[in-house]
Parts: structure tokens; C-alpha cells; sequence
């Protein structure tokens, strides 16, 4: 379907982005940075939702899930993060097994996918996260886990003087599924350094999914951005999960996640604005040609930015949530949680179709 004329996209320096889009063809790093300096962010949307029909049609998925956050006690006090608090101070908490089995047993709906990630707790051995996950799938045997960044399978590795693989193998016979995307942030390590300089190293953010991977595991990824990042650092950023994909195949979503500023310690000098956002999504979509979902995370977008994400090349719309602390902590003023008819009507009111999935993408 085309909207605009060829001479649209030359006028607006993308004609030969554009003659790679409708071929299928890899975009390089350089066509990156073109889509960033587009003058016009009708055009790089246009662009992603002609990659988004040809991969999903008009479909816009979403799942029965539920976010639980088990500590908010971390040891890596990132500049941006307005979730973590050091043990002993106000504020802090743990959640037992029965906590977390309490707050699942107790939602509306049983979910499809539990989604669980926390602090990097100085102190919880790997034994915690083992019964946490055997008792889940005890008691629901179907749901899909999706638990703990690459981030804490590197901490809880370091505490248990083992490896990462190690853990992911533990971790998998308990029950887990597959890993969430969080911690990757932004990987140029100078920023990094700036930012969170306790946390892993892309390198190791890279390698522990990749481990992941080689076990049979799928995993998501995400990119935050909006704070001190350039341009470049975006698309070198896409690029190497790009990379990453291509060696090891089992990303499953992206997920863009725009800064948000509210109770972070990091000053900005030029918030985001919301076409910077949908700018971003859509050149995401456009440079991870093999991975094949770009999720609008209304969690930290808001819901009508969310929705304005599926035409922008986008075709998640994540899900119920029920509870989450990480995103709000920071500012997110997103509901806490969406309900299946609430999903479907924000679907169907931008012109798509809800189809409802599983944690793995399979449609239910």
C-alpha cells in the first residue's frame, strides 16, 4: 500500500532507504542515522508501517500477563533509576514465595505469562528464585515464565561463585521460560559508565542471552533512551542486537523505552518528545529486519502513545500487567494494569486487530 509518492520519501533524503524497504533489503548504520535526521517523522513512520502490514497485517497482539517486582533492595544504584532502595532504608521490601503466590492467586484472570524482575539484591541466594519458579509452575503448570534481566543472571552467578550458564540451566529446570529485555539501557560503554557503572557490560548483557539462546531459551530486548544517548549510539545500539540476532535467533520482541525524568537523578536538558518517540519505535522497526516484534509498551508510553505506536511500526501492545512498580517509580502515570476488554478496545480503536498470544508470540 503506498500513501506517498516516491518523490516524498527522495525530497525527504530517504529515497534510497525506501527502495531498500519495499526490497527487503538490511539497512546499513548510515541509513540509521539518515532516518534519525529525517526532517519529518511522517515519513520514517510511513516506512515502518509499510515493514509492520507486510509482517503482521493489520494485527496488534496482546496477553494475559502479570508483572511482579520481588525487591526493590539493589546494589547497582543506576543514575536514572527511581526504583531502588539500599538495604535497610525506608521503603525497601523483599517479597517472600507467599507473597508472590498471594498477589498471583489473587488477580482476575489466571495469567498466560508471569513477568518477574527485581533489584540485584546484595543477599538472596539462587535458591529463593528456584522455589519462587518451581512454585509457580506447580500450581500453574501452563503459564509461561519470563523472568530476571541478563542483569541479575549475572549478579545472582557472581553470588553463587558460578557461571551464567550455570544458572540459566538451574533456573530453566525450575521452570523459567524465557528471559525479559531489561538492562541492556543503552550499550555504548561510556554511557554506560555514566549511567551504571555497577551494572553488566553490554558485552555480558549480549552474552548472557546469547547463552540463553544456545539453550533453547527466547528472550526479549529493549533500549532505553532519551537521557544522554546521540543518534549514533541508537542505531550502534540496534545494530548489535541486530547482530546478536543474527547469531543466535531467539530474540522474540523489542522493546523501545523511552527515559522518563520524574525521581531520576539524571538532569535533561531536552526531554523526549512524543514524535521523538515514535520516531525511535519506528526506526526500530525498520533496522531489526529479524526480529520480528516491536512491542508498544503502554506502560511507560501511556496508552495513546501506545496506540499511535501500532502506525508507527509497532505490533504489541503488551498486556494486562495487573502491577507494575519499576516504570511508575520513575514517573510512569499509565494505569497499573489493563483489562482483556480494555486491551481489545485500544486495539480495534486505532483500526487494528486484537489477537491475543502467549508469552512466546503463539496466538491463543
Amino acid at each position: 500500500m503506498q500513501i506517498f509518492k516516491s518523490d516524498y520519501f527522495k525530497n525527504m533524503g530517504l529515497g534510497g532507504v525506501r527502495a531498500k524497504v519495499e526490497n527487503g533489503e538490511r539497512l546499513s548504520f548510515e541509513d540509521g542515522l539518515r532516518l534519525f535526521e529525517c526532517p519529518e517523522p511522517l515519513a520514517v513512520g510511513a516506512l515502518a508501517h509499510q515493514m509492520r502490514i507486510r509482517l503482521h497485517g493489520d494485527k496488534a497482539f496482546y496477553v494475559v500477563n502479570q508483572h511482579v517486582n520481588y525487591t526493590n533492595i539493589c546494589i547497582n544504584g543506576c543514575v536514572f533509576c527511581a526504583y531502588q532502595r539500599e538495604e535497610g532504608q525506608d521503603g525497601g521490601f523483599v517479597l517472600s514465595k507467599e507473597d508472590v503466590m498471594v498477589k498471583l492467586d489473587g488477580a482476575a484472570l489466571t495469567p498466560r505469562e508471569v513477568h518477574i524482575v527485581g533489584g540485584c539484591h546484595p543477599k538472596l541466594p539462587l535458591a529463593y528464585f528456584e522455589d519462587i519458579l518451581s512454585a509457580i509452575k506447580e500450581r500453574y503448570p501452563d503459564v509461561i515464565l519470563k523472568c530476571f534481566t541478563a542483569v541479575e543472571i549475572a549478579h545472582f552467578a557472581r553470588l553463587e561463585k558460578t557461571t551464567t550458564k550455570d544458572v540459566l540451566s538451574r533456573l530453566k529446570t525450575a521452570g523459567l521460560d524465557m528471559l525479559p529485555g531489561g538492562g541492556a539501557e543503552i550499550f555504548n560503554q561510556s554511557i554506560r559508565e555514566q549511567l551504571c557503572p555497577r551494572k553488566s557490560t553490554a558485552e555480558e548483557w549480549l552474552a548472557v542471552h546469547e547463552e540463553a539462546h544456545a539453550l533453547d531459551m527466547k528472550t526479549n530486548c529493549t533500549m532505553l533512551f532519551g537521557h544522554i544517548e546521540t543518534m549514533e549510539d541508537r542505531v550502534d545500539h540496534l545494530v548489535r542486537l541486530r547482530e546478536s540476532q543474527d547469531r543466535g535467533g531467539g530474540y522474540t520482541c523489542f522493546i523501545p523505552l523511552p527515559f522518563l525524568t520524574e525521581n531520576s537523578q539524571l538532569s535533561i536538558e531536552n526531554p523526549l518528545t512524543g514524535l521523538e518517540e515514535l520516531r525511535t519505535i519506528a526506526i526500530s522497526r525498520l533496522m531489526l529486519d529479524n526480529i520480528p516484534h516491536i512491542k508498544a509498551y503502554w506502560v511507560m508510553l501511556g496508552v495513546k502513545q501506545a496506540q499511535a505506536a501500532l502506525k508507527f511500526g509497532a505490533d504489541d501492545f503488551d498486556g494486562t500487567v495487573v502491577e507494575e512498580k519499576i516504570g511508575h517509580e520513575a514517573g510512569a502515570t499509565s494505569e497499573q494494569g489493563m483489562t482483556r476488554i480494555e486491551l481489545e478496545e485500544m486495539i480495534t480503536g486505532c483500526g487494528c486487530t486484537p489477537v491475543e498470544r502467549d508469552g512466546f508470540f503463539n496466538e491463543v
